[in-house]
């Protein structure tokens, strides 16, 4: 299939996009390179374009033909939101209203959408399913509930088939080697630990009194490729049904200062930790339940400890 891919010289976009290619598929990147890189735009056309802008968004479809969108495109920075919401929602609410609006026009029927498990807010249980209550902590979480809410109003009235993932943070890189983890400034905190562990810099710890077994927050922590499978799974699944929403997550929760001795263990240096409070709208703690996933997505997850011998093996050898 010719596949649309918004945000697709990002992270995430990126590794999809080399997937969708391996997989015989023809990715079409369109992206206005704002959290992105030119560079990583090489299994593919190139669309240089605001996600805001329908005209665009539309010429891209008919030109290229597109049988389905991947739509990462957003800001995506939970502190950011917290001083720049009005941003957020005009970004990621009407560039998804632009994106529905441009498919509608071109007959393009497919989408998959990347949502967050930052809809859900503070979690009421140990793991979180889908049915979870929707009280997000921050703007970019508000905002991606929104975009959901619009994408399944708007689909049953435009004949569209859609998936929402809500996935968990995403961590690792291109085995490869072709696209990896890039962020100016990287707010991520895996390679920013395995940096401050190689080079003997600072890690900061942002929140060390959350209400977790030792005081720092819990993530599930997910392979960029194992994601990046999923979302290529998805259109396999939506082709046959109008609807999917699903959490992509492996399920088992992960603490900061887990993290830090399993980064410390597989660079062999000690990480000079600088700790700080808990940044605003940052939730305790977040993992998934897995359960409905497991139905359509069977897949054994890498796990974190191997994601990270991976990315220090890799530094070593670079």
């Amino acid at each position: 299939m010719n596949i649309l891919v918004t945000g697709g010289a990002g992270y995430i976009g990126s590794h999809t996009a080399k997937l969708l290619k391996k997989t015989g598929h023809t990715p079409i990147v369109f992206d206005n390179l704002s959290n992105g890189w030119a560079e990583w735009v090489k299994f593919g056309p190139f669309v240089f374009g605001d996600i805001r802008n329908e005209e665009a968004l539309y010429q891209a479809l008919y030109e290229f033909k597109v049988d389905a969108v991947i739509h990462f495109a957003a800001k995506a920075y939970v502190e950011e939101s917290t001083r720049l919401p009005e941003e957020y929602f005009d970004n990621n609410v009407c560039g998804t209203v632009a994106l529905l609006k441009a498919m509608k026009r071109a007959g393009a029927r497919h989408l998959v959408f990347s949502s967050s498990c930052a809809t859900y807010g503070n979690a009421k249980t140990p793991t979180i399913r889908e049915d979870h209550q929707h009280e997000p902590t921050n703007p970019y979480g508000l905002s991606k509930w929104q975009c959901e809410q619009v994408v399944a109003t708007v689909a049953p009235v435009i004949g569209l088939h859609f998936a929402a993932l809500r996935y968990f943070n995403v961590i690792g890189n291109d085995p490869e080697g072709e696209v990896y983890e890039k962020h100016e400034p990287e707010t991520h905190v895996l390679p920013n630990l395995i940096r401050a562990a190689e080079t003997g810099g600072t890690f900061t710890l942002f929140g060390t009194d959350h209400p977790t077994p030792d005081g720092t927050a819990i993530r599930d922590y997910v392979y960029v490729m194992d994601l990046a499978l999923a979302h290529i799974r998805a259109l396999d699944v939506i082709a046959s049904q109008e609807c999917l929403i699903s959490n992509v997550g492996r399920g088992q929760g992960v603490s900061v200062r887990e993290l830090v001795t399993t980064v410390e263990e597989a660079v062999g240096a000690k990480v000079n930790v600088v700790e700080k409070p808990i940044r605003p709208g940052d939730p305790p703690e977040l993992v998934a339940d897995n359960t409905f996933l497991k139905t359509w997505f069977k897949h054994d997850f890498k796990t974190v400890k191997d994601v990270v011998a991976g990315l220090a093996g890799a530094k070593r050898s670079g």
